[in-house]
């Protein structure tokens, strides 16, 4: 593959990921951009968690997806920037709309490095046949996704973005326009009035009196993630830009948050006992991880972390992801579900929730 050079400030030269060497330097880099360097609200994404989204044998979006990482050198060889460009099999099965995508974007101030780099996955994108590019995607929808562009004043809730100001700006003038806003809602226990989810979940009762509300049951913990599954894939299945989630995707995100989920924070509400609506809200782990040095989990790392959950290191959660079928929505069965969850929430000691991300259209 030909390399593509910037006649720029920064001279540099960008090169395909070839080997674990690249692929450690490709992972490096996202802990040596200077603009994260000293900054108390960035987060140092969990180092073995990156290494899994990003090996093809690890990660199950490779069933159907595939990816071509680039690094950006200077002329001394230094790495000044990385990116992805990815082939999405689910999102082109479910719209055949020719559009790829870009992921893994880190750079340092520098416009020409980032150009270099986008034009380089852009060439690669149309090399597979593909018209046009969105991102940041990491690798899809389903997982870290998009720009932040305000708010980095405030550290990321688990499994939310992160990034420098300017690659706004860099996005900006190589070309792209803004596809989709999404939102990010927090609250403060401080701040909350519940009273009206409270007459809200009553009147849903009244009008409703087969429905009920309960927890994820661990002892039936795979059966419940396959009331997830086919909620998840019913209920958004109109949101802008959904893909649905494969079975072997669950399986891997299933393994992925046992050891953390909070069973009284994933809600099911329930019409004659069969599933109709979900919730899931995590803790946000990010107030321990952040205290992990680049991101690295040493043998004791992960007892230590589960321990500052049960401690109260951890004060904030995260609402992720919530489904209503659609034959059940506009009955306020969400109300239950978040009424639930600060209902268990506060006396575990949580805080404030983030519910994110919310899409600009969805009404």
């Amino acid at each position: 593959m030909s390399t593509t050079t910037a006649p720029a400030a920064t001279r540099v030269t960008i090169r395909p990921v070839e080997g674990r060497s690249d692929a450690r330097r490709f992972l490096d880099f996202a802990y040596d951009v200077p603009y994260y360097q000293g900054n108390i609200n960035w987060v140092p994404p969990l180092r073995l968690d990156q290494a899994t989204i990003q090996n093809p044998s690890k990660n199950a979006f490779f069933e159907h997806g595939r990816m071509q990482r680039f690094l950006a050198e200077d002329a001394a060889g230094r790495v000044v920037g990385r990116i992805a460009a990815i082939v999405n099999g689910m999102h082109l099965q479910t719209y055949d709309d020719n559009v790829g995508f870009f992921g893994f974007f880190e750079c340092i101030e520098d416009y020409e490095v980032a150009a270099a780099l986008l034009d380089t996955a852009a060439d690669w994108l149309q090399s597979q046949g593909l018209e046009a590019m969105r991102g940041p995607a990491n690798p899809s929808l389903n997982d870290v996704a998009g720009l932040l562009v305000d708010g980095f004043d405030k550290e990321p809730m688990l499994l939310m973005p992160y990034n420098p100001p300017y690659y706004r700006d860099y996005l900006e003038r190589y070309g792209f326009e803004r596809s989709m806003t999404m939102w990010a809602y927090y609250v403060h226990r401080h701040y909350l009035d519940a009273s009206r989810l409270e007459r809200g979940a009553a009147l849903v009762h009244r009008r409703y009196p087969d429905v009920t509300v309960r927890a994820l049951d661990m002892s039936r913990y795979d059966e419940d993630v396959a009331h997830v599954l086919r909620i998840y894939n019913e209920a958004w299945v109109g949101n802008w830009g959904f893909v649905p989630i494969t079975p072997s995707e669950l399986k891997q995100l299933e393994k992925e948050l046992k050891p953390v989920i909070v069973p009284d924070l994933v809600y099911f509400v329930e019409v004659g006992g069969e599933p109709v609506a979900f919730s899931v809200t995590l803790p946000n782990l990010n107030q321990v991880l952040k205290k992990l040095p680049r991101g690295r989990l040493a043998s004791t790392g992960l007892p230590k972390m589960l321990l500052g959950m049960k401690l109260g290191a951890v004060q904030e959660v995260r609402m992720p992801l919530m489904g209503v079928l659609p034959d059940y929505q506009g009955r306020g069965l969400d109300v239950l579900l978040v009424l639930a969850t600060i209902q268990a929430g506060i006396p575990m000691g949580y805080r404030a929730c983030e519910m994110s991300w919310v899409l600009d259209g969805n009404k």
